[in-house]
């Protein structure tokens, strides 16, 4: 019998399963929060990859047990209702294959982690701002589409409307995974509102993407942190202004690239309880220092890839928004919408999808699958 190179891969793969469905109870390993958390992970995409190739297999058996009926049987009914098993089970073979090669290609570890969302107006002064404004409310649009949670951690408004920046953390299921295609250079063509001529302006504002670290990412001296206090400014009452609610954090970080020191400096002023603002400073710190040390990871992506789907460069030209003409035009895919009104109203999910297609067919290749 001819050896079936798809079920090949997938030999060794139960005793595996078992192995970890074990580890995973052993309370050494519960301790150990972040061995756990990988070979919980690992158990999950185990069960699933380990369900496809059951159904792989069932459809596999089906074919061959009714073309040996096709083959021998006499009776006619008996060959016809064997040629129409044959012909479904033949039809859904197809997508359990393409199911089964994805779910080997190895996942990104970050894809299933919350992401930290930075957007800032780009060439085209106040109409940058604003158009950062209008993505802003996009993702805000678009996160409640796929119930997340949406957290603005700091903000600097434009002169008129919309902003300069504005940071922001999104938390639900494999958030990272999908927000990632986003990074790069936003374009938009428009007449501005304080065009006076009705002419097409080209604005930019880009938008920088990244996995939330998690305690156990990166290290962090936390007695090195400098810490200060002190009163929200804005409206919000009389608390605001008398509680020192505001913290600030001074860190020095050396960079294990270039071995140079650099100090960052984080202010959190979101909420009106000073040890909540200091939690979520420190978050943003792991999430700084984390993403700095990942660049030279993205960079060694970015050179093996052909495409810019998903380095997270935030330099590349990944869109333009054109709303004369009311179409979107996503340049990494050559795709186009035209009803530019619904993406804008967080209706990105298809373009989303066509990129994640994109992605997992190039990792196919990279695999050799």
């Amino acid at each position: 019998m001819e050896e079936n190179p798809l079920l090949s891969r997938l030999d060794g793969l139960d005793a595996r399963f078992e192995e970890v469905a074990t580890l995973i109870t052993d309370p050494d390993v519960i301790s150990d929060r972040q061995r756990y958390v990988r070979l919980t992970k690992e158990y999950h995409d185990l069960e699933k990859l380990l369900g496809a190739a059951r159904r792989y297999r069932s459809l596999l058996d089906g074919i061959r047990e009714a073309r040996e009926v096709i083959s021998a049987e006499t009776d006619e009914e008996m060959r016809s209702m064997a040629r129409e098993e044959l012909d479904r089970d033949m039809e859904s073979l197809p997508d359990v294959e393409t199911e089964i090669k994805m779910l080997l290609v190895p996942a990104d570890p970050e894809d299933a982690k919350n992401a930290c969302v930075e957007i800032r107006g780009g060439t085209g002064g106040d109409e940058a701002a604003l158009f950062a404004g209008d993505l802003f409310r996009m993702y805000q649009k678009f996160a409640e589409r796929r119930g997340w949670s949406l957290q603005v951690t700091s903000t600097s408004p434009g002169a008129s409307g919309g902003y300069k920046e504005i940071c922001f953390t999104l938390s639900g299921e494999d958030v990272y995974g999908v927000m990632k295609y986003e990074s790069g250079v936003h374009r938009v063509q428009r007449v501005p509102a304080t065009e006076t001529q009705g002419r097409v302006h080209t604005s930019a504002a880009t938008v920088a993407v990244l996995p939330e670290a998690e305690e156990f990412d990166v290290e962090i001296n936390e007695g090195a942190i400098k810490w200060d206090t002190f009163r929200s400014g804005g409206a919000g009452g009389q608390n605001v202004n008398k509680v020192e609610s505001g913290v600030r954090l001074r860190y020095v970080w050396k960079n294990p690239v270039t071995g140079e020191e650099d100090e960052i400096l984080i202010e959190c002023t979101e909420t009106r309880d000073q040890p909540k603002n200091k939690e979520r400073a420190l978050s943003r710190l792991r999430t700084y220092i984390y993403s700095r040390e990942r660049e030279k990871y993205l960079a060694d992506i970015a050179q093996r890839r052909k495409t810019l789907v998903s380095t997270g460069d935030r330099s590349a030209k990944i869109r333009t928004y054109n709303f004369p003409q009311g179409r979107m035009t996503d340049h990494r895919i050559n795709y186009t919408v035209y009803n530019l009104a619904a993406f804008m109203d967080g209706d990105i999910q298809e373009c989303i999808d066509r990129l994640t297609i994109a992605e997992n067919t190039e990792r196919m290749k990279e695999a050799a699958l």
